[in-house]
């Protein structure tokens, strides 16, 4: 199995100049033109083709690995795996919850939405017209999730989602079952290491921790996708935050 990367460029509905910049020959690009509409209905169009490209992966046994520039495009290779009739646990390592909805988030910012999405809460014109089924509250793990909002904390204690505070404690914790799809968003990382985040989150891994864990997951689980949020090309001047996160990237498609 080889990895395929598929880019999209984009952060929620907007085009990201500096995210196209990373295309590499090898890779495949998501960015067909958008409708008019409301941002979701943007946002759903361009995930229907992620997804098309994501099972289109699968079909030729390559495994997907998804860059763009917000969260919400897991809700596109989710539709994409379950095209492809796989059933995946969902490993969301993050510094915030992405566990919003409408009623609870401060900000109204869609992009702190998509993992209460995949459980069929809050926003859910995007799963609708991609047809994703929503995920049963067991196949999930969200780790880190040190910047919560407290409807996404009070939301994890009456679900009993689980919950791992430090992403160490994963090189403890027993492999799902069956397929795994993770998703990384660069800003778990600690702003000393990787500045360029438009949601700094104080503390967070070092990069010691990160990779050893990244590691340990490419070796011990068995991931079927991989997804990652990245850093604001913008923002980094001097590249030293796209190069911490790809480093780690590489670490999370490492082989035994």
């Amino acid at each position: 199995m080889s990895d395929r990367f598929i880019l999209t460029p984009l952060f929620l509905d907007e085009v990201d100049e500096g995210l196209k910049a990373l295309l590499r020959p090898s890779w495949r690009m998501v960015q067909p033109d958008m409708p008019n509409g409301d941002t979701q209905q943007r946002i759903a169009s361009v995930h229907g083709h992620l997804a098309k490209a994501v099972a289109d992966t699968i079909s030729r046994g390559n495994r997907p690995v998804s860059i763009a520039g917000d969260c919400c495009t897991t809700l596109g290779v989710l539709a994409g795996l379950q095209q492809s009739e796989i059933a995946p646990t969902l490993l969301w390592i993050d510094a915030h919850g992405d566990l919003n909805n409408w009623e609870t988030s401060p900000s109204g910012f869609l992009g702190g939405m998509p993992l209460a999405m995949m459980l069929g809460l809050g926003e859910q014109t995007i799963m609708e017209s991609l047809g994703v089924k929503p995920l049963e509250t067991d196949r999930i793990i969200l780790t880190d999730g040190r910047d919560l909002d407290l409807g996404e904390s009070d939301l994890i204690e009456s679900l009993d989602l689980r919950h791992l505070p430090k992403i160490t404690d994963l090189l403890e914790t027993p492999a799902p079952e069956g397929p795994l799809y993770v998703h990384f968003d660069s800003d778990i990382l600690d702003p000393a290491d990787a500045p360029a985040m438009g949601y700094l989150a104080p503390g967070g891994p070092s990069l010691a921790d990160m990779g050893r864990v990244f590691k340990h997951l490419a070796q011990t689980y068995n991931i079927v996708a991989v997804s990652m949020s990245t850093w604001r090309p913008k923002m980094d001047e001097d590249g030293s935050s796209e190069k911490v996160c790809m480093r780690l990237l590489k670490d999370l498609l490492a082989s035994a």
